[in-house]
């Protein structure tokens, strides 16, 4: 019976990926900030819930010798921890885009780390990393969030080719708009009154982000592409989840900069 670990498992993509794993006879290793989260999911047969918060490096190497103690191996790794922040670059605090960069791409990188030298040692294992549409395209005041997915984009890549010889595959997973808590405790949105310069752009962020959000997949659609990931035989890198993913990120391969920019410009001033 091969193992999955999952980080952010509370809720959203990964919960619904633990889910989706455990119906297929996985075993989960559930991993979240806050344990006490994910009771439901520690119900299940083949299911562990344990603590891992990706921005306490203490609490990495615990979790993953938890999963292996518990079911004897790790086959896959689901990168999928993380939150959005948007807002003007002055409005944000050094320590609130250090929060951004840890979470989304300083804890990825530790955690998975922790589990390299098991899968290493096995020959084989799948890396999945969540990245975005944001990892390809970006939105109105994103510097954070979309530096965050490009620089998973780069290094899901880079590690790939390292990986690839001793076994272990790495796969980038790209969502588009997702009915999750992104737009809740997932987001954190920066305004200062006193930066009165960009409430025009926040307005029209929010008028473009309206238009995106209005048909939004279930966290279900994401969960059956990270199967897929985990599962496919061809060494395929990355792989799509929603509809509008796949058309937003197949209009900016068509289009040069100036035409696709020029294109988000216009949605967020109609």
């Amino acid at each position: 019976m091969k193992t999955i670990l999952i980080t952010g498992a509370s809720s959203g993509i990964g919960k619904a990926t633990a889910l989706r794993f455990q119906s297929e006879g996985w075993n989960v290793v559930a991993t979240m900030r806050d344990p006490s989260a994910g009771a439901d999911l520690g119900t299940l047969d083949n299911v562990l819930v344990t603590r891992l918060d990706v921005t306490d490096a203490g609490s990495i190497a615990p979790a993953v010798a938890d999963g292996i103690t518990r079911f004897g191996r790790i086959d896959a790794l689901l990168n999928n921890a993380g939150y959005g922040a948007y807002g003007p670059l002055e409005a944000f605090s050094t320590e609130r885009i250090r929060r951004q960069f840890d979470t989304n791409v300083i804890g990825l990188l530790e955690v998975t780390k922790a589990v390299l030298p098991h899968m290493r040692a096995n020959r084989s294992g799948t890396i999945v990393n969540i990245s975005s549409i944001g990892g390809q395209i970006t939105f109105p005041l994103g510097t954070l969030y979309h530096g965050t997915k490009f620089a998973v984009e780069g290094l899901s890549e880079a590690l790939h080719y390292e990986l690839e010889p001793l076994g272990i595959r790495v796969r980038i997973v790209e969502p588009g708009m997702i009915k999750t808590d992104f737009g809740g405790r997932s987001f954190d949105f920066a305004m200062d009154e006193t930066l009165a310069d960009y409430a025009p752009t926040a307005a029209a962020m929010g008028r473009l982000f309206g238009k995106l959000a209005a048909n939004p997949s279930a966290p279900e659609v994401v969960a059956e592409v990270i199967w897929q990931a985990v599962n496919a035989p061809k060494d395929r890198l990355r792989f799509r989840a929603g509809q509008d993913a796949h058309t937003l990120l197949d209009d900016r391969k068509a289009k040069d900069d100036v035409t696709f920019i020029g294109g988000i410009k216009d949605l967020m001033g109609s």
